[in-house]
């Protein structure tokens, strides 16, 4: 089992939030989890905005602000979006098992998307490049 599964929803938004969560605990999954709590939360809208700026300061504070994607960061929490309305579970653990394919065939399920690579692409780095091939919702 994934390591952030040890904090409750609550301590890891609380700790992200602060950039005290361990990095290495900050998986795949761990992202998605992130954007499943906001949306559940905050609505997608805000969620959105919320995950921008928290990723941007705990990737600083970590050092690893080259890794930061600004595509691959909303494209992830649209597609969580997406399938959180299909969702019938009632938290992440179940919602990742309804929904593997979000952490098991992530890029298959992004480059239905994109015909483009966004997760090595400077511009996708830097803005949010909308979808070409087909929209999250």
């Amino acid at each position: 089992m994934e390591k952030h599964y040890r904090l409750s929803d609550v301590e890891f938004e609380k700790q992200f939030i602060a950039c005290q969560l361990d990095p290495s605990i900050f998986s795949h999954e761990a992202h998605l989890r992130l954007a499943w709590i906001n949306i559940h939360l905050y609505g997608l809208e805000q969620a959105e905005k919320n995950i921008q700026k928290q990723l941007q300061n705990f990737v600083e504070f970590v050092g690893a602000k080259d890794k930061y994607n600004a595509t691959l960061t909303v494209a992830a929490i649209r597609a969580v979006g997406h399938f959180k309305e299909k969702s019938t579970a009632d938290n992440f653990k179940y919602f990742i098992k309804e929904f593997p394919q979000l952490k098991n065939n992530f890029k298959a399920l992004i480059a239905s998307h994109y015909s483009f690579d966004i997760f090595n692409s400077n511009k996708a780095k830097t803005e949010f490049l909308e979808p070409d091939l087909a929209p999250f919702d």
